[in-house]
């Protein structure tokens, strides 16, 4: 089969997605051209525009696909309590080999990269921030945390700036994240009543 049969083929659009992941991630947004993204992929730039009207459209794509349901490998866990699983959200991802540094949060990366507020991709990147921050909040009121909206907002914060520090320093900072983590949860559900705090 030709470079020419393959891009009329059905897998064109995932090809271009798959693409654009490895591309936008390794060497960001702006240093991705759609020459490049097309010739990578085996497609036409016109068909990359016949799947996506515009290059801001694939990256909001992109981003939507990234993480759809929010870390339910984390908030979905049914074999932690609420706590473990606030503080799970700072564990290195299971598929991250320790040798290798956890790479920029692709929404940080996105909204750093889109100066636009109204882009498709920023808004995009603005509303995953803010799903994280809700399923926090939530999981945090299910911990029985006195001021749950609070404790969200500060983890949600937390886990950005552990995200940004170790892409900027290229050493882990997840555990001494955790270990902050564990600080403001505990001070959060303190004096909280025992049936609320627990699983």
């Amino acid at each position: 089969m030709g470079p020419s049969s393959r891009r009329r083929g059905r897998g064109a659009r995932e090809r271009i997605l798959e693409t654009s992941e490895r591309l936008f991630r390794g060497q960001g947004i702006g240093g991705t051209g759609m020459d490049q993204l097309s010739a990578e992929a085996q497609v036409s730039k016109r068909t990359v525009y016949q799947h996506f009207g515009s290059k801001n459209e694939l990256v909001a794509e992109y981003l939507r696909r990234h993480d759809p349901d929010t870390m339910p490998e984390v908030f979905d866990r049914d074999d932690l309590s609420p706590r473990e699983r606030l503080l799970a959200a700072f564990d290195r991802p299971r598929t991250v080999p320790p040798a290798e540094v956890t790479p920029l949060c692709p929404f940080i990366a996105a909204a750093v990269e889109i100066a636009d507020p109204d882009d498709p991709g920023r808004r995009c990147a603005r509303d995953y921030k803010m799903s994280v921050a809700a399923r926090f909040t939530e999981t945090a009121r299910q911990a029985g945390a006195a001021d749950p909206e609070q404790l969200g907002e500060q983890l949600a914060l937390l886990l950005d700036g552990a995200s940004a520090r170790t892409r900027a320093l290229g050493t882990e900072t997840l555990p001494t994240a955790q270990a902050i983590a564990t600080i403001l949860i505990d001070n959060a559900l303190r004096g909280a009543e025992p049936e609320a705090a627990g699983a």
